[in-house]
């Protein structure tokens, strides 16, 4: 396959993207200088995407990062307009995958889109590869048509906030680009909003009808592949994704393409804690009486009620068994929201009850900071307890080992004498020693 087969071939992008490459590949070709610091500038990314190998974060975790518009391969196409190789990627996640360092994989991609050539194996490499070990979705920018098609092979999808955008599924055809003129050209799309510009040259009825019997087989391929890896139906995906449009955050999640919002970092923590959690695939969940994009109807009947399976009445009550048999797919994500909710918190109690250790109390600390239950405050109270006891026996051992104290020399209470006999004591010590009385007495303390 040539480069201009590629240009000129089926692709799943954003429609602006391919027209912005068909110029630069064009100019290319044409044999123009390109300026190339002034298109990074006007793309505000480098065009040179060069696929890194995959790092691995603090756990365990994986984080192989896609960036750029998705090609076959590296050539001269990719030094061109910039992007990366399907074929480069799925290697690096074949080597985390089998990597004894690596419990886990998140998909960082930015992309929107690329060629049809070569996404459909790389989706499906991700899909097998999952399987094995888990490995999740990450958006913080653009996650666009194939690269959409390739990251919903994942286990779950995520992104990072309410002004990602996701979706674009599908297929556009610029079957009479001419690199060598300016001329706008026709373009064959599938998709209601996939549709490049005005056309200026139709093609014959004969040709438009087989190039769009292609577009319409791409397109059919790419809305049976999401339907599987999302755990939906074709006809759900046709009327909530795939009509060729971008859905922003909340929209993206109300349409069933993400499961959630989550900054990288978080994603990772969540991962590295319990990666088992992400091991079961996601299912798309889809909001209950939002507008279909397709039909302008909702999920919900007229009066705005779920529809219930026969057999059950809106008085039966709601148990833990009926919820999970009749909305599986939303009971799977509760149940996910909880389980990464309970890992979180279980983190931070861990966390807060060691902070409470102090010398001499570490082991009693560890055993109340994996035992599953004791908060923070319990431990501190724990702790100066066993500090209190340990200063009372310090204090018993010390008075223990403590010689006995001497007998105190105590005066008799009957000691004291009357007047009569401190005045002949006065005067017999007056008598010996020739004192005068007044003397005597003061000396004997009877006189002040």
């Amino acid at each position: 396959m040539t480069l201009l087969d590629l240009v000129t071939g089926a692709w799943a992008i954003q429609p602006e993207k391919l027209l912005e490459i068909q110029a630069i590949y064009a100019a290319h070709l044409r044999g123009e200088k390109i300026d190339v610091s002034a298109i990074e500038a006007r793309l505000g990314r480098p065009l040179h995407s060069e696929q890194q190998a995959y790092t691995i974060a603090e756990g365990g975790v994986a984080i192989l990062r896609i960036s750029g518009v998705m090609a076959p391969k590296a050539n001269l196409f990719m030094q061109v307009s910039g992007g990366l190789s399907t074929q480069m990627a799925t290697k690096q996640l074949e080597s985390a995958t089998v990597d004894p360092r690596v419990t886990s994989t998140v998909l960082a991609m930015d992309t929107p889109g690329g060629a049809v050539l070569g996404t459909p194996e790389f989706a499906a490499a991700i899909h097998e590869l999952a399987a094995i070990k888990p490995i999740v979705t990450h958006t913080d920018g653009v996650l666009a048509s194939a690269g959409y098609w390739s990251g919903a092979a994942a286990n779950a999808v995520y992104m990072s906030g309410s002004v990602n955008e996701v979706g674009s599924i599908g297929v556009v055809v610029n079957r009479t680009f001419n690199p060598n003129t300016s001329v706008q050209e026709e373009h064959i799309v599938a998709g209601r909003y996939k549709r490049l510009g005005k056309a200026s040259e139709p093609l014959s009825e004969e040709s438009r009808a087989v190039v769009q019997a292609d577009v319409d087989y791409v397109y059919t391929l790419f809305v049976d592949d999401v339907a599987r890896y999302r755990g939906t139906t074709s006809e759900k995906v046709l009327e909530r994704m795939a009509d060729g449009r971008v859905f922003r955050g909340q929209q993206a999640i109300d349409a069933g393409l993400v499961d959630g919002v989550s900054t990288l970092d978080a994603l990772v923590e969540q991962m590295a804690i319990n990666p088992g959690s992400f091991s079961k695939r996601r299912a798309a969940v889809f909001a209950l009486g939002a507008v279909s994009p397709s039909t302008g109807a909702g999920d919900a009947p007229e009066d705005n009620t779920p529809p219930r399976e026969q057999g059950t009445s809106m008085s039966d009550p709601i148990t833990r068994e009926s919820f999970e048999r009749d909305h599986a797919a939303l009971f799977a994500q509760v149940r996910q929201e909880f389980t990464t909710l309970g890992a979180t918190q279980e983190l931070a109690r861990i966390k807060a009850v060691r902070a409470t250790s102090v010398p001499g109390h570490e082991a009693l600390v560890e055993t109340l900071a994996f035992d599953g239950k004791t908060m923070p405050g319990e431990a501190a109270l724990a702790v100066n307890a066993a500090v209190r006891s340990a200063h009372t026996a310090a204090a018993a051992a010390h008075a223990a080992d403590a010689p006995p104290a001497a007998a105190p020399s105590i005066t008799p209470a009957d000691a004291v004498k009357t007047k009569d006999q401190q005045l002949a004591e006065a005067k017999s010590l007056a008598k010996e020693e020739g004192l005068s009385l007044s003397a005597a007495l003061k000396q004997l303390g009877y006189a002040k």
